[in-house]
């Protein structure tokens, strides 16, 4: 029986090759779509505006489909609470490139994390508060515009060690924004920390409960406990039990995208099956 979850992978954490041979290999190991970050895909590729258009898309579009496998997210991570507001005015522009280009590549989402109040994109103590929170939506705000005039999805990563860093947050996010583009890529993982990690249960039902609705793209990763921090693995080699989240992936979101990260070649079709073994038996 064919399942109802479409499976897919980072496309940087393939073996290097051209994207030609990384879409057949995605297709030979059992994966229907991918993350696309096409500064760490192709060799060399100017991450600007100008090397953004409808020709590229249509381009990679090409051949992926070739090889039946679609692009869940075009990933744009990059800083929009930037503390330079000529820097945010740039990477504004650097986003509504890539929302551009997401129409003829036909892409799920253009997918971002959600920043730091700082050049450097590191965590600090600041992250978590509400003047860092605010910069970002500032930040965001054209953007949003952007994607609502194009017709894209645009969607956000909650992430512990970011602004938006519990599923709370996220949630006022998308009620303050109250944008029908406006779309979330659940990482459960990435909601986890040092401090609430042995509670991963219920964050991760507080993230189902209050995002679900929004909820476009899902990232499966596992994770462990190494030298005192959360080091994230591929599915099935750490603590992660995706038995509750497969389980609602399966009633409430038939057919979503959903794509592996932290793999390695070796591994990444034992972490499909393991994934799909659950789902199939959620």
């Amino acid at each position: 029986m064919k399942t109802l979850l479409q499976l897919g992978i980072r496309l940087h954490d393939m073996r290097e090759g051209s994207l030609e041979e990384r879409a057949a290999w995605a297709q030979e190991q059992g994966f229907s779509c991918v993350h696309l970050a096409l500064s760490k895909t192709i060799p060399g590729f100017k991450m600007v505006p100008n090397t953004l258009h409808a020709g590229l898309g249509k381009h990679i579009r090409g051949i992926f489909s070739a090889h039946g496998v679609d692009v869940a997210v075009l990933g744009c991570y990059k800083n929009l609470a930037h503390p330079d507001p000529t820097t945010v005015r740039d990477l504004q522009e650097l986003y509504i490139a890539h929302l551009r280009m997401a129409i003829a590549l036909q892409c799920s989402v253009v997918g971002t994390e959600t920043g730091a109040p700082n050049a450097e994109y590191r965590f600090e103590p600041n992250c978590h508060t509400e003047t860092a929170l605010q910069s970002f939506l500032r930040g965001m705000e054209p953007v949003l515009e952007a994607a609502e005039t194009l017709g894209v999805l645009f969607a956000i990563e909650p992430v512990w060690n970011h602004i938006v860093w519990n599923p709370r947050v996220a949630r006022r996010v998308l009620d303050e924004m109250a944008s029908p583009n406006l779309r979330i890529i659940l990482d459960p993982v990435n909601l986890l920390s040092m401090e609430n990690y042995q509670q991963r249960e219920q964050v991760i039902d507080e993230a189902l409960e209050l995002l679900g609705e929004a909820v476009e793209v899902v990232h499966l990763k596992d994770f462990r406990v190494e030298d005192g921090k959360l080091v994230s693995v591929a599915a099935g080699t750490g603590m992660m039990d995706y038995r509750a989240i497969m389980e609602y992936l399966k009633k409430e979101k038939p057919y979503i995208q959903a794509t592996l990260e932290n793999t390695v070649p070796e591994n990444a079709v034992t972490a499909r099956a393991y994934l799909e073994k659950i789902y199939e038996d959620a």
